[in-house]
């Protein structure tokens, strides 16, 4: 998907919202267990209802590794349902990859070619190779920049003797190795007026907001600070979503909190034109 397509999806659906399917089987609802593909009911169930008011999707891989065999097949049946229901939709592996090069080959083909993802998750602390990879022609790396966990002072906010911090080298680096039409970056939420910072610096490139909703970032002030002239964002919201309910309702729940989010994010879209 290009960056085009993806900017039309965005203005047809007026939604920037990621809908993140972190699927824990601990917290979906326990009837659902009864199920002998329990998490891709769940999540066919969770797509159906949301997807009018998302355009990109995120599956976890770390949930679903877990698993095991069973829990890798169920993610691989969900990609494949969204493919061919919803082909619309921007499909994004949060696998935070980040090797060697020859290794990052490998989870590249992993992701684009075995799975068919659109996009996938970079620690990109290892460098330009293990970034390069990752950079094909309609496909996406999506560097994390600042993220949204409180582990993040550790390092990525850290200044050198110029007083750049090292998030801010990340994100002027980077930009010699892609354009914004193949590189993204993640910016969580919490951060707040620090998403003013990176957009400083990369005003034109999207962001992949983490931490909306139950890790306490604010909507409001992701777009405040966030958005650019044609939108720019992707902000993604997992478990107030997902885990809206846990009864036999969970994904008429599920979708009522989608919409909300939307009818927010439509708010903010007309502001900009």
């Amino acid at each position: 998907m290009t960056g085009q397509q993806l900017y039309e999806n965005i203005r047809r659906k007026k939604t920037f919202l990621c809908v993140g399917l972190d699927t824990n089987t601990e917290k979906i609802p326990q009837h659902l267990l009864q199920d002998e593909d329990a998490v891709f009911t769940f999540n066919r169930a969770i797509i159906d209802s949301t997807q009018q008011f998302c355009v990109a999707y995120k599956p976890n891989l770390a949930f679903y590794e877990y698993m095991g065999t069973k829990g890798q097949a169920a993610l691989a049946k969900t990609v494949a349902y969204i493919r061919t229901n919803y082909p619309d939709q921007f499909i994004i592996a949060d696998a935070k990859r980040g090797d060697i090069g020859n290794t990052s080959a490998m989870y590249a083909g992993a992701i684009f070619d075995t799975a068919g993802y659109d996009a996938v998750t970079i620690a990109p602390y290892m460098g330009e190779d293990s970034v390069k990879p990752f950079l094909r022609a309609g496909k996406w790396a999506i560097l994390l920049a600042l993220t949204s966990n409180s582990g993040s002072q550790d390092f990525q906010m850290t200044e050198d003797a110029a007083g750049e911090r090292l998030f801010e080298k990340v994100l002027r680096i980077s930009q010699q190795w892609a354009t914004e039409d193949n590189m993204m970056y993640v910016a969580g939420a919490t951060k707040g007026k620090l998403i003013a910072d990176i957009r400083k610096i990369v005003p034109n490139h999207f962001l992949l907001i983490p931490g909306v909703g139950a890790q306490g970032g604010s909507l409001e002030e992701t777009a405040e600070y966030g958005l650019n002239s044609r939108c720019g964002l992707l902000v993604n919201s997992s478990r107030q979503i997902l885990y809206a309910d846990s009864s036999q309702y969970f994904a008429e729940a599920a979708k009522t909190e989608a919409a909300r989010v939307q009818n927010k994010m439509s708010q903010y879209l007309k502001q900009i034109g």
